[in-house]
């Protein structure tokens, strides 16, 4: 690909900028621009979208994503070192690469990018559970986004896809799975990345669902599902008791065993309980 648009290999870019990466940061750098070329294909159709990208480092998959035809890539980096190489990369893609300097955490990106929207980013470990949770939890539904084509630790991208009665499943598979359709694209061991984590990566894309697939508030569903998970060795009726005086009619009248724990229950039954604990209160 460094054919393809004229700019040097990573490895170049790192050295000429002076790039090394910081674990402050939760910086680990894909260098393989074949890689991030995949990533940016498993985003979708890209022509029509401006994209979010977060945490672009010294920009491979930024290339990936205007290579593959990204209308327009809106880029928020932390790291003012990594401006530089990215700006060399928005001379080459003329008015199609927009960077800000700043925290993913505190820009609101809204105001630079133009629907329809896609998120692709292989985000900095440190922050990236914190901004996939905020995306899948906006105060309105459907969200700005279309999908998100988001590199995790694999640990975390499992726990993202995760099925009733396996460990990992818990409340980000709730959130996930109620309101999207995801699934595990890509799978990256350690070596691919410089320097290489402790850990194994994937790539997660999302897609947004029209509406979620159960009816339930989402407040209370949160309030549930965290309350359930938070203690999910104990029996549902002695984990939700603080939700409600009458807790086992209220599992009973969801079709919910109260001796049962909060990992054999499927989404569909807390939403269920959802309705059930607002009913209760009603």
């Amino acid at each position: 690909m460094s054919q393809i648009d004229g700019l040097p290999p990573l490895r170049e870019v790192i050295a000429t900028h002076g790039i090394a990466a910081k674990k402050s940061l939760g910086q680990n750098f894909l260098l393989d621009l074949n890689l991030t070329a995949r990533i940016a294909r498993s985003a979708g159709s890209l022509p029509d979208c401006d994209i979010l990208e977060i945490g672009p480092g010294p920009g491979g998959l930024t290339r990936g994503l205007l290579a593959e035809g990204a209308r327009r890539v809106m880029a928020i980096e932390k790291d003012s070192r990594c401006i530089a190489a990215l700006d060399e990369i928005s001379a080459a893609y003329p008015g199609r690469l927009h960077v800000i300097n700043g925290d993913a955490l505190e820009v609101d990106p809204l105001a630079h990018l133009t629907p329809p929207i896609r998120v692709a980013a292989n985000l900095p470990y440190n922050i990236g559970t914190e901004l996939l949770v905020r995306w899948l939890t906006p105060p309105a539904w459907p969200p700005f986004w279309e999908s998100l084509t988001l590199m995790f630790q694999r640990e975390v991208a499992q726990r993202i896809v995760a099925e009733p009665g396996s460990k990992a499943y818990g409340r980000l598979a709730i959130l996930a799975q109620w309101r999207s359709d995801p699934h595990i694209v890509l799978d990256l061991p350690p070596e691919a990345f410089t320097p290489p984590p402790k850990v194994s990566s994937a790539v997660v894309h999302l897609t947004a669902l029209p509406k979620p697939r159960f009816e339930a508030d989402a407040q209370t569903l949160s309030t549930v599902v965290a309350a359930a998970f938070n203690q999910r060795r104990k029996m549902l009726r002695s984990a939700l008791k603080s939700l409600s005086p009458e807790i086992e009619d209220v599992l009973l009248s969801a079709g919910i065993k109260p001796t049962e724990r909060a990992e054999q229950v499927p989404l569909e039954g807390f939403c269920a309980l959802a309705r059930a604990v607002d009913a209760a209160k009603a």
